[in-house]
């Protein structure tokens, strides 16, 4: 309950809430540990670290709260989960929400593409209709009951449609009660900038490495009037350039040594806990 009491806080506080993305709990201890508020599992590095592919929609339900309960055993900030387009149908949504609840996450976002979905900021999304989208999201926000997890509802109709057609869809989603709304597929500068000047309210944005949107400080994210932002990708793309690197210097040298910058091994095993768990063994064990 601590995790998403305190993502209501952070939210009603003037400064932006920043949430790097992470594909695994090793990271969002990283994110943890670098001072940062709150951790985005972004579905897009859940399917890379779990599968090796692309966010088409390919991990199930289960998987992705499994993902989710391993990340908030491993953190103490609040973990805002994609929870894709729900799974299913209304029964589906229900269950979505109630098992993201067990897992103990912050808040879920909910997207509004027909399967199989897609990445945001991939081409051919295709949508659901306006009033099965704001219909889904009732059913969550119903799901969600008197518990404190906050339902994003998140539009990918600025690839499909257009940015008139997203900031339309998103009035209505918080016309249906979502606690926040996210216009994802944004690319470019005055995207971000239409989606700030057209939607009043708590708005979640995700900025995007490679996209012109990262000339954007947090506090010039902050002055447009975005509450939260998603950084869903950073982690995964540097981390798997330096894997890559790491790898074709061991290749070539036949040693790690001289190749990119490493954590020390005790320097992992802070990270990772291990003093907790070595002083349960030296005072319980055998």
């Amino acid at each position: 309950m601590a995790h998403r009491d305190s993502l209501k806080s952070l939210l009603e506080a003037p400064e932006i809430v920043l949430a790097p993305g992470a594909a695994d709990s090793v990271t969002a201890r990283l994110v943890e540990a670098a001072g940062f508020p709150a951790v985005y599992m972004t579905g897009f590095g859940a399917t890379a670290s779990r599968l090796g592919m692309p966010d088409i929609g390919l991990l199930s339900q289960t998987e992705m709260t499994e993902h989710a309960r391993n990340m908030t055993r491993a953190v103490s900030i609040p973990v805002v989960a994609d929870a894709d387009t729900g799974y299913g149908g209304p029964s589906n949504i229900d269950r979505t929400v109630r098992e993201y609840l067990q897992a103990g996450v912050a808040a879920i976002h909910l997207e509004d593409q027909v399967a199989p979905k897609r990445c945001g900021q991939m081409s051919g999304v295709r949508l659901m209709d306006t009033d099965s989208s704001v219909k889904r999201l009732r059913c969550a926000i119903r799901a969600r009951g008197s518990a404190d997890l906050l339902v994003i509802g998140r539009t990918d109709a600025l690839p499909a449609e257009g940015i008139t057609e997203a900031i339309r869809r998103a009035r209505l989603y918080q016309d249906a009660g979502a606690d926040l709304v996210f216009v994802d597929g944004i690319k470019r500068i005055e995207e971000l900038e239409a989606v700030a000047a057209g939607v009043e309210g708590l708005k979640a944005v995700s900025i995007v490495d490679g996209n012109e949107t990262t000339a954007l400080t947090a506090s010039d994210l902050q002055e447009l009037g975005f509450s939260l932002a998603f950084y869903a990708v950073t982690a995964l793309f540097t981390a798997t350039r330096a894997v890559a690197d790491a790898f074709t210097h061991l290749r070539s040298a036949g040693t790690p040594a001289g190749g990119p910058p490493q954590h020390t091994y005790d320097e992992f095993s802070q990270l990772v806990g291990f003093d907790f768990h070595k002083e349960l063994d030296d005072r319980f064990g055998g």
